[in-house]
């Protein structure tokens, strides 16, 4: 008798989801900070589990930025940072006062995720971390960069702490 061949999911034929790790951390029934990378932004969103699907509580974009008045590139470390202070802030809105972060099959050595994950806890969430995973403060104010830079990036860090658009 021959053994039958299931095909595995979509999702996981594609690299896209582990979902061993994602049952574990649902299993923990806690809200968590979903961070993901484009090609040309970053993404984080703050999603409860939920047997029809997973809501998505609040949800800022690296493109939001430029309200605050960032002038930088849209996927290094000092717009992770600002990104995770824009979506703790946020969060604070949506009373959303702790979670766990999730990086997916992101690469684990990504200052840029790191970087988000820093801000948030900066702004106010609360997120199980070691502090070793932060990017050296150096590259969180982008002085790697320029110095115009670290002048927009504290703007830009200014108006998301006050509220300001």
């Amino acid at each position: 008798m021959r053994r039958q061949k299931f095909v595995k999911y979509r999702r996981k034929r594609e690299g896209k989801t582990n979902y061993s790790k994602r049952l574990r951390m649902l299993k923990g029934e806690k809200v968590r900070l979903v961070a993901r990378k484009t090609l040309r932004y970053i993404t984080a969103q703050l999603i409860k589990f939920d047997p029809n699907g997973d809501k998505v509580l609040v949800a800022a974009n690296t493109q939001e930025l430029k309200k605050y008045g960032w002038k930088g590139y849209g996927r290094n470390v000092p717009a992770g940072y600002l990104l995770g202070m824009l979506i703790a802030k946020k969060a604070k809105k949506a009373k959303v006062g702790e979670a766990l972060f999730d990086i997916g099959l992101n690469n684990t050595t990504s200052t840029v995720l790191f970087a988000i994950l820093k801000g948030a806890v900066d702004g106010g969430l609360n997120l199980p971390h070691s502090e070793e995973l932060y990017p050296k403060e150096d590259r969180v104010i982008g002085k790697h960069i320029s110095e115009e830079m670290v002048k927009n990036f504290n703007d830009t860090k200014s108006k998301i702490e006050k509220g300001e658009t």
